[in-house]
This record gives structure tokens, C-alpha cells and sequence, in this order.
């Protein structure tokens, strides 16, 4: 998805306008109103074989993790954690699916990361599970703040090559204003 395409580092907000946050146990997941906590930050790393498919880790270095563990004993939802397994699998996968200017986060097995809302023990935990009922159909909706971008260009665009035409020498300008850093190349002809 391109919203994580040149992300380097995100922030997500949920429905109930809290984070998505990393506990200090280094093991739990929850909300929390504390944007600007370091808890509050998940780098984001590609899967070069697949072009929409990203791992999140927490600031301690632990990735965002769709356990099978349930959250309560005969409810539906399943434990989000943080984990640093010996074998990244598919659960620290997630797929970015855009919901207008929304994000939904979708399990390798069709689940979503959902923020949940409530009375206690609910309120503020995070689970993956499909929302069945239409009132928490948002709780799987997330708000996405980049908050650091990879700040390499990408690879230029091949340029058309034409065998008929001979060219003794070229030269090239490039501006450090702008943000793209695009390149204007002039060729010159004897």
C-alpha cells in the first residue's frame, strides 16, 4: 500500500482516538492516549517478496504479533503481543487494506487488528478477530501518522533509447531545494 511504501516509522490511531502502544513488559499491546510516547511508535519493515505485506516493531525491537492466545476465555478475539520469534512468520505479517482515508491491518489468516472499547477488562485492549457485529465494525479501523520516511530515491526511470541518434556529450543539473530531488539533464549536439 502506498501509505507505507517509503514509511519508515508509523503511528496508529485507533477509533477510540488512542495509539496503538507498546507496554514496558515488552510483551503486551494496548491503547493509549500518549501519542508522543516512544511506546507509541512502530518501524515499519518490507517484505521484499511481497509488495503489500509489512511487519511492525515496537521500540523494543519486538514485532506486532497475532498470537492464537484468546483475550478472554469463550470470546472470539485473539491476543495482539509483541514477540521476537526465531522465525519470522506469518504472524508479524500484516496487510494494509485502505478504507478511504483509513487503514485496516489484516492478518495472513483474515483477521484484522482491532482496537476494542468498553468496560474493563476490554477497554483498551488491542486483538485480532472479524468484527461480526455492525457497531464495532470502526474498531478495526486505524488511523496512520508517518512519522519517519526512508529518505532514498527510488530507481529512475529507464530511459528510451534510440540507436538513430548520436550524442557527443551531456550534462546534468541537480537542486538540493527540492524534496524530490529530480534531475533536469541537458544534451548537447555538435
Amino acid at each position: 500500500m502506498e501509505l507505507f511504501q517509503r514509511a519508515k516509522a508509523v503511528r496508529l490511531r485507533s477509533h477510540h482516538d488512542k495509539y496503538l502502544h507498546a507496554e514496558e513488559d515488552e510483551e503486551s499491546i494496548n491503547q493509549d492516549r500518549n501519542g508522543s510516547s516512544k511506546n507509541a511508535k512502530w518501524t515499519v519493515e518490507h517484505i521484499p517478496e511481497y509488495d503489500n505485506i509489512i511487519r511492525l516493531k515496537s521500540c523494543y525491537g519486538k514485532y506486532l504479533t497475532a498470537s492464537n492466545q484468546p483475550l478472554l476465555l469463550g470470546v472470539t478475539g485473539r491476543k495482539v503481543v509483541q514477540t521476537l520469534p526465531r522465525r519470522l512468520d506469518s504472524s508479524v505479517e500484516w496487510e494494509p487494506v485502505r478504507d478511504g482515508a483509513q487503514v485496516k491491518l489484516k492478518t495472513r489468516y483474515g483477521n484484522f487488528l482491532r482496537a476494542n472499547g468498553g468496560l474493563p477488562p476490554w477497554r483498551n485492549s488491542v486483538t485480532h478477530d472479524i468484527p461480526h457485529r455492525s457497531s464495532t465494525q470502526d474498531w478495526i479501523l486505524w488511523d496512520v501518522d508517518v512519522l519517519e520516511i526512508h529518505v532514498g530515491n527510488p530507481p529512475p526511470p529507464p530511459i528510451p533509447h534510440s540507436d538513430s541518434l548520436d550524442f557527443g556529450s551531456s550534462t546534468s543539473f541537480k537542486s538540493d531545494r527540492f524534496a524530490r530531488q529530480e534531475g533536469i539533464a541537458y544534451k548537447l549536439a555538435d
